[in-house]
């Protein structure tokens, strides 16, 4: 029994096709389907049921393909293992970012990254959260900050960075200035400055709303929150951002806790467990996960005690799930 025997039944039962499975192992589809036969040989069993035009597994090998998924990881491991050991990681992987986001974590963590496998290329690119999650799902990225409006997102895996509590901000002259806190209701009809679709500020300003009975007035967009406030504090609409804003940004406005829902968003690192990923791309999704286990609140902590709102960086105890 032999290694590459096992990858390609891997990939032909993953695929369901031979020639899919070909073009994914980069051998021809003869090939590929020699050394199938040669490891049902060898197992006295036949693993794959060809009998109709997308090849099943057999009950066999719908036993056998478990282990053989093991075997090939055992052996990927401890390849990664030499290569780390001996600082030979190599290659190149992408990191993608919520547009606009100046938080500091992902430059300490890309920086930590670098500096311990400095044979390793970054290609860091910028994208709304929404397309963010499908590069990752096609595997275009291998990692990215994004933002989440609290729920699970199918096929990836999360460790969620923060956890905070929305806002909404306006000018010192704003009508809305003499109050103390407002509620999801009060936002209808008001004139709204908001990050776009596709951010999970934005989601789950639209959640709240729909759940009200009603479609925001979005009169302004920007992508960035320092620009989302600025506009707010030139007398332009409420801006609904997150508490820690304002302070961090240090732009005047008088800010209102949004009551009756209290609205929540998430900044979440996000990797796909499923997608074939190059030891390089392996290494950074656990250096990733060793960096926030570390401590994954403190960047923000000086930020939200400085804006005196509620604010709470989340340590869970499954920081790992996949919500």
């Amino acid at each position: 029994m032999e290694l590459h025997q096992l990858e390609y039944f891997v990939a032909v039962a993953e695929e369901a096709s031979f020639t899919r499975a070909a073009a994914r192992v980069h051998v021809a589809q003869p090939g590929v389907s020699a050394q199938v036969r040669r490891l049902e040989a060898e197992l006295g069993q036949q693993l794959l049921d060809r009998s109709s035009r997308s090849v099943r597994l057999t009950e066999v090998g719908a036993a056998v393909l478990p282990f053989a998924r093991s075997a090939l990881r055992a052996v990927a491991n401890a390849r990664l293992a030499v290569d780390q050991l001996a600082g030979l990681v190599r290659g190149q992987v992408a990191v993608g970012m919520v547009s606009g986001c100046s938080v500091q974590i992902l430059p300490e963590l890309l920086a930590e990254f670098r500096q311990r496998y400095p044979g390793v290329g970054i290609a860091l690119s910028e994208d709304g959260s929404d397309r963010l999650v499908e590069f990752l799902r096609d595997g275009r990225l291998d990692l990215a900050l994004i933002g989440s409006a609290g729920g699970a997102i199918p096929g990836l895996e999360t460790a969620v960075v923060t956890d905070e509590a929305l806002v909404a901000a306006v000018s010192a002259d704003d009508p809305l200035a003499a109050r103390t806190s407002v509620t999801v209701a009060d936002l209808r009809d008001l004139p709204l400055v908001a990050l776009p679709r596709g951010t999970g500020v934005r989601g789950a300003l639209d959640a709240a709303c729909a759940d009200a009975g009603f479609e925001p007035r979005i009169v302004l967009e920007a992508s960035a929150l320092p620009m989302v406030a600025r506009l707010a504090g030139m007398g332009l609409g409420v801006a609904v951002i997150p508490a820690s804003a304002p302070a961090s940004l240090n732009i005047p406005l008088h800010v209102l806790p949004i009551e009756r829902p209290r609205l929540r968003s998430r900044l979440e690192l996000a990797w796909n467990p499923a997608a074939p990923a190059s030891p390089a791309a392996r290494v950074l999704v656990e250096h990733a996960r060793a960096f926030l286990q570390r401590d994954p609140a403190a960047l923000y902590r000086e930020e939200t005690r400085a804006a005196g709102l509620e604010s709470s960086p989340c340590r869970a105890a499954r920081p790992f799930c996949g919500s």
